[in-house]
């Protein structure tokens, strides 16, 4: 695999991880289920906030306080999306990224989990929908990314499969 590859895939999660760190210690500064709306947007409020929030489980606050299980879990999975990343990504810079999005995300996470008692620090607050942070969004972006990917990878390749058949069934025609 190219150099080129892991380089994308790793400056994408340490993009992830510098911008979810960032924002997450200007939310921490504000009170907590204290909520923040741009002067003058306070029309925003039903439909977007930020709301400084935290949570001991999963993204979008499910399963809490299963802190330290998620910490060893985005372990895990770091572990294994640098492990698969040539096998998975190849060349392709979308996958490269998606992949890097979901490290960026659960690095983000856990870095919380490790400082902050097993909580990570949720503020993206739309509509009725769970708080969450860049990090989920990045792990939901990069799977979604991830899944897509796949499906056209293997699409392409029946494709291909169909087309050599074709031409192998014409060639018998011929001969």
């Amino acid at each position: 695999m190219k150099f080129k590859a892991y380089v994308r895939f790793f400056t994408v999660a340490i993009l992830v991880i510098a911008l979810d760190q960032w924002i997450k210690s200007l939310v921490r500064e504000m009170p907590l289920y204290s909520v923040w709306l741009p002067e003058g947007m306070e029309w925003l409020q039903p439909y977007a906030r930020v709301i400084h929030s935290y949570n001991t489980g999963a993204a979008f606050g499910s399963f809490e306080n299963l802190g330290l299980l998620f910490a060893l879990l985005a372990f895990i999975v770091a572990g294994l999306l640098v492990y698969y990343l040539p096998s998975v990504a190849g060349d392709n810079a979308w996958m490269q990224t998606a992949m890097g999005l979901q490290l960026g995300g659960a690095l983000g996470n856990v870095i919380d989990r490790l400082l902050f008692d097993m909580r990570v620090t949720d503020f993206i607050s739309i509509g009725n929908f769970a708080i969450f942070n860049i990090a989920d969004s990045a792990i939901t972006v990069g799977t979604a990314i991830l899944v897509i990917g796949l499906l056209i990878m293997e699409r392409k390749a029946k494709s291909a499969d169909k087309l050599a058949e074709f031409e192998g069934s014409e060639d018998q025609v011929d001969g």
